[in-house]
């Protein structure tokens, strides 16, 4: 099997989860030359990175042919909506993602819900509008709390949970009168507010047949205790124990494979990774999303669990040959805090310098999402999100004090990480806040432990 695998990877984009995916690939007894587009400050350290930015289809396909590329692995959910995948298959270098029409499940949500409506599949009632004054007569008769989502992609933050009527009509007007996310919000889904624990489900697809991956859980809101604005993650830990195997088992049964037969009934030959957001309810599991691309920053703890050659799953469901594939996973827990610039999902300042520590504490990686090196050669803030430090152990108690003791000591002028990552599952538990250096106050690890996370 090893001597079938590429030779060499190319990996689409610059983020955490790219960087994630670069380390499990480079851990396949194939070792394969990694090359990157157009990664980071962290990335070019472990991969030969290319000045090319990841919505640049042509640009890219140019360079995987220059490359003589293999397997080309895309990362970001942009390039597989603008047809990256269609481009290279056309020039017959094998892909892992979906074509453009499977990558249209997670760039319009209302596509997504209709094909969950269609198939039966458990979902919340939604409606959906292009002009305000329906959609705020819907908002009316369904009440609060109810969550507003922008059809098209908005870097995960086009959803707004409304807990007030007066919230719900200010997020609408916003998407619909403002365009606050252009043309992604020119047509909205008014959904039902689901309550329950929230789990990510990654599962690597090939046609008809799948492969589900280890479960995570992540916090989406940008403050401890889940307050604020949603983000595209602020951290996120695996296993999610939640997810029980027997509730594994219904999900799978009502869940993925309904939803998997349901796109191929479709006439979509997805190969690729889908991601299923869900609420656990008390009535029972329901979708909340589609996403068709490993979760970020869900990749950042589900890959490093993963024992299995992570190149031969993805070549193997990339050549339709993924049935019967056994999936190793390792028992320690892994937990991902991510390191943001302060101001983020809104404002925030770009360019500061930041310090690692010199030594890591065991089995703790740091992933980098947002950097660069500037003319110095220092590495810099580029974006929001700027780092994932992961760390892996045998319980999660044990991971989130290994995470939080390197959070502590990087240092950067606009460091700011969430201080309760974790505190969801542990709060289920025995747990009694005993990481005390991972927050700053007595009020605030109060303020943990009664969150209702």
């Amino acid at each position: 099997m090893i001597g079938s695998l590429p030779k060499s990877v190319l990996v689409i984009g610059g983020g955490g989860r790219e960087h994630a995916l670069i380390q499990a690939l480079a851990r396949s007894p194939a070792k394969p030359r990694i090359l990157c587009a157009p990664g980071n400050a962290g990335i070019t350290a472990e991969a030969e990175c290319f000045p090319v930015a990841a919505d640049n289809i042509a640009e890219l396909t140019a360079l995987a042919i220059r490359e003589k590329t293999e397997l080309v692995v895309v990362g970001p959910e942009v390039p597989l909506s603008l047809g990256l995948v269609d481009a290279l298959l056309k020039e017959n270098i094998p892909t892992y993602g979906p074509k453009a029409d499977g990558a249209h499940l997670e760039a319009s949500k209302v596509f997504a819900k209709q094909i969950l409506l269609k198939y039966n599949i458990p979902t919340a009632p939604a409606g959906i509008f292009q002009e305000v004054a329906p959609a705020l007569d819907y908002l009316k008769k369904r009440g609060a709390p109810i969550v507003i989502k922008a059809d098209g992609l908005a870097a995960g933050k086009g959803v707004v949970v409304a807990q007030t009527l007066a919230e719900a009509e200010a997020a609408v007007r916003d998407m619909l009168e403002a365009k606050k996310f252009g043309a992604s919000s020119a047509e909205i889904l008014v959904e039902d507010c689901l309550i329950g624990n929230e789990t990510s489900i990654l599962v690597v697809v090939s046609r008809r047949d799948y492969v589900i991956l280890p479960v995570s859980q992540d916090h989406k809101r940008i403050g401890d205790g889940d307050t604020g604005p949603n983000t595209g993650g602020m951290g996120t830990y695996s296993p999610a124990e939640v997810v029980t195997p027997e509730l594994l088992a219904q999900i799978d049964r009502e869940i993925v494979k309904p939803s998997i037969d349901a796109i191929a009934a479709e006439g979509i030959d997805f190969r690729g990774t889908l991601f299923i957001g869900i609420m656990l309810t008390p009535a029972g599991p329901s979708v909340l999303e589609y996403n068709t691309r490993f979760g970020d920053p869900e990749a950042q703890v589900v890959l490093p669990r993963i024992v299995s050659d992570m190149l031969a799953l993805l070549w193997a469901a990339t050549h339709g040959k993924l049935r019967g594939f056994e999936l190793q996973v390792h028992p320690d827990a892994a937990i991902c805090v991510v390191v943001a610039a302060k101001g983020y999902p809104g404002k925030y300042p770009k360019g500061d310098p930041i310090s690692f520590l010199s030594t890591l504490p065991p089995n703790t990686s740091i992933f980098h999402a947002g950097t660069a090196h500037n003319a110095t050669g220092e590495v810099v803030t580029t974006s929001g999100r700027v780092l994932g430090v992961t760390a892996l152990a045998p319980t999660l108690r044990e991971a989130a004090t290994r995470a939080y003791t390197v959070c502590e000591k990087i240092e950067c002028a606009s460091k700011y990480f969430r201080r309760d990552v974790g505190a969801r599952q542990l709060n289920r538990s025995w747990f009694v806040v005993s990481y005390s250096a991972c927050f700053s106050s007595p009020q605030q690890r109060s303020a943990c432990v009664a969150a209702p996370l």
